[in-house]
């Protein structure tokens, strides 16, 4: 079955087997014999449930959104765009916030989007969807209605307590009651930049594997902050440890 989806959709594939948590075994796949060699060993991760068999945006820019909604109205707390190219784990990826490349219209789009979702699945208090962008066109590439790991590094950049806010909306507040708005810094008004980067643990255990993909490798992460993106990404690598000339 795996093979015949593979054909239908093209190389390359992503292949994830299901209930595993921080990218467990996912993997992208080229070919029909490194799909055929995933199959008979990487599902151990998961054994006895689905495999999920699914088209691979090769080129793609990844982007995170954290979003608030008490069921009637939604205010996106953040967009940020991740740095290294979609199919590296959101958690190993550093990313920026605001975006930094993408066009206005593809912002709008993916708040738009992101709103949409929201009111749809009917989310009270925080919710968080991961897109990708292709040569301007928008593709969602999930939604999950729940806090994510994001949310300290998007209230610490915007002063918005998305969590003490979120809680509030889950006890029957709305937003128009807490006065909450998008942050100025959402579409880069006054804005300053922030820039989240991980913690890899290389050093502790010199054979790791060290290339990164969609399965999580990263042990913490730390933030950089400053008046211009260039300025922020150089604190954030320095803030990781990382050895710049």
């Amino acid at each position: 079955e795996a093979e015949v989806l593979a054909r239908e959709l093209g190389y390359p594939v992503m292949l994830r087997p299901s209930y595993v948590l921080g990218g467990r075994a996912m993997e992208i796949v080229y070919n029909q014999k490194q799909l055929l060699h995933y199959m008979k060993h990487a599902v151990v991760a998961s054994e006895d449930k689905p495999v999920l068999v699914d088209r691979f945006l090769d080129g793609a820019i990844e982007v995170d959104v954290d979003v608030l909604c008490d069921g009637k109205e939604v205010v996106i707390g953040g967009i940020m765009q991740h740095i290294e190219e979609a199919g590296i784990h959101s958690g190993d990826s550093a990313c920026v916030l605001p975006p930094h490349t993408l066009h206005p219209s593809v912002v709008d789009e993916i708040c738009h989007s992101a709103k949409a979702l929201a009111l749809e699945l009917g989310v009270i208090g925080l919710m968080n969807v991961q897109f990708a962008v292709r040569k301007k066109r928008v593709f969602v590439i999930e939604a999950n209605p729940r806090a994510s790991r994001t949310v300290p590094f998007v209230g610490k950049a915007t002063g918005l307590s998305m969590a003490r806010i979120a809680t509030k909306l889950m006890l029957g507040e709305s937003l128009a009651e807490l006065g909450v708005k998008e942050p100025e810094m959402l579409r880069q008004k006054k804005c300053h930049f922030a820039v989240k980067e991980v913690v890899l643990p290389f050093v502790k255990f010199p054979e790791a594997q060290t290339l990164l993909g969609p399965e999580m490798r990263s042990t913490g992460e730390v933030m950089g902050i400053d008046h211009s993106y260039e300025a922020a990404f150089a604190k954030s690598q320095l803030g990781a440890g990382t050895a710049l000339p």
